[in-house]
């Protein structure tokens, strides 16, 4: 692996000062890592690292899942941790002005003290950066009713890889004018420009929240439910979380931390929530619609929480997803299909895992948003093969003409992987798109395409 030069390293040095270089040895991770505090140090890195050719990563909460913050080649690591500020909340336009390093959740909360929403949130939301989210486009609880990332953002302002500063912080809703630079950087996993500033769309706070975890006997039977919830709530379904008996029995076995709220033995265990402006009304209105979906025969049993510790609880059962690691090795996969291929995907993926003594194979999903995630592995560690149930899963995403990446972005994990889910004129055009931007290629090199891909687009 190659070493950073070291006349650039002290340059960047007498740029930054000591508060803004650190360096500490890591096997995946930058080994010296950058901490500019404003875009105009951002800028000056970048203008100064492209004329070098010397390549950065650059890193937000560290929190993703697809290995894109990590070294390929001695990498320079460029962390916006110190440009975490909220710069504006603005009420009357319901948007907020934030720097990329500031976390999500300190955002989230910084806007519920002005009764607004930030509808960005997923599970690292207390280490994950609003930047970091934004340029993986991350997706999380609420994507049924709020979108990805990506809807929720409305201006940005982006450094590119020579240090040209692109400030385009829109805050209107309505904008039409010529191309939305903006998509070009959401998503692109900082391979295009590095985001230093953001604003975001903000919606009004919920006042009432209903939560209920759902027994439920088949597939077809769940699809129509969220069919029926989501036309039936007047647009107040927020989560529509599904977890198949191997998710649910295992992570409520008898013994373990969790209280089992409806008993084993259903075909699926969906935990559903709305959000609305009217505590008693939303209530009811909750309960008299579930109620109706048990008489047509779509749930078989229903827990509804009481308080805010009750509906913890739930959550805390479909979240506890670390607990799978003591079953054995295992991939965690996270991938998407269109619902009505989603049952037979599933049955096949099972089949062939069938096929291996002692496989792991645990399945549970947003649904709503198409997106599933499949814990494949093996309980005895000397018969897990990472290759093979890569293959295996990959090859059925492509069979059933799903995304082999929902949520958690191609990074260097999955980049082999690309082109069972985008055709090769999109492949070219993403590549040719990158060797403008970014001509030198130092804008976290090998995530999504390799270097050679690149030079030989």
């Amino acid at each position: 692996m190659a070493d950073p030069d070291a006349q650039v390293i002290a340059r960047l040095r007498d740029l930054l000062g000591e508060r803004g270089v650190r360096e500490q040895p890591d096997d995946y991770l930058p080994d010296i890592v950058l901490k500019p505090e404003s875009t105009e140090q951002v800028s000056a890195v970048l203008e100064l690292c492209n004329a070098a050719g010397q390549a950065l990563v650059p890193l937000g909460g560290k929190t993703g899942l697809a290995s894109g913050h990590f070294q390929t080649n001695g990498e320079i690591g460029l962390s916006l941790e110190r440009m975490n500020a909220i710069e504006e909340i603005d009420s009357d336009n319901r948007t907020m002005t934030v720097q990329s390093g500031c976390i999500l959740q300190v955002a989230a909360e910084a806007a519920a003290e002005r009764e607004l929403l930030l509808p960005m949130d997923w599970g690292a939301r207390g280490s994950a950066t609003v930047g970091g989210g934004v340029s993986t486009n991350a997706g999380g609880n609420m994507v049924i009713r709020y979108g990805m990332a990506r809807d929720s953002v409305l201006g940005l302002e982006v450094v590119l890889a020579d240090g040209t500063v692109v400030t385009s912080l829109n805050k209107m809703l309505k904008n039409n004018t010529g191309y939305d630079l903006k998509q070009w950087f959401i998503g692109a996993e900082g391979t295009l420009g590095v985001v230093t500033r953001v604003v975001l769309r903000l919606r009004p706070l919920p006042t009432s929240q209903n939560t209920a975890l759902l027994a439920v006997q088949d597939f077809p039977r769940v699809a129509e439910l969220l069919r029926f919830l989501d036309a039936r709530s007047g647009g107040s379904l927020s989560a529509f979380e599904v977890m198949w008996p191997d998710f649910y029995e295992y992570i409520t076995r008898e013994g373990y931390v969790h209280p089992r709220p409806l008993p084993h033995g259903y075909g699926h265990y969906v935990l559903v929530e709305t959000q609305g402006s009217e505590p008693v009304h939303d209530a009811e209105r909750f309960e008299a619609v579930l109620g109706e979906a048990m008489e047509q025969g779509l749930v078989e049993d229903a827990v509804l929480s009481r308080s805010q510790a009750e509906r913890n609880e739930l959550w805390e059962i479909r979240d506890d997803v670390l607990d799978f690691f003591n079953l054995g090795p295992f991939i965690p996969f996270d991938v998407s299909v269109t619902i009505e291929r989603m049952e037979a995907f599933i049955a096949d993926i099972r089949a062939q895992m069938a096929q291996y003594d002692g496989a792991i194979c645990v399945v549970f999903g947003h649904l709503g948003d198409n997106n599933l995630h499949l814990n494949l592995g093996n309980r005895d560690a000397q018969k897990f093969d990472y290759e093979a149930m890569q293959t295996l899963l990959y090859e059925t995403v492509e069979k059933y003409a799903g995304s082999i990446s929902a949520e958690h972005g191609i990074g260097l994990s999955k980049r082999e992987q690309l082109p069972r889910s985008r055709s090769a004129e999109e492949l070219q055009l993403m590549m040719r798109l990158k060797r403008m931007l970014d001509p030198h290629n130092i804008l976290n090199p090998n995530k999504i395409f390799s270097a050679e891909q690149i030079a030989a687009a």
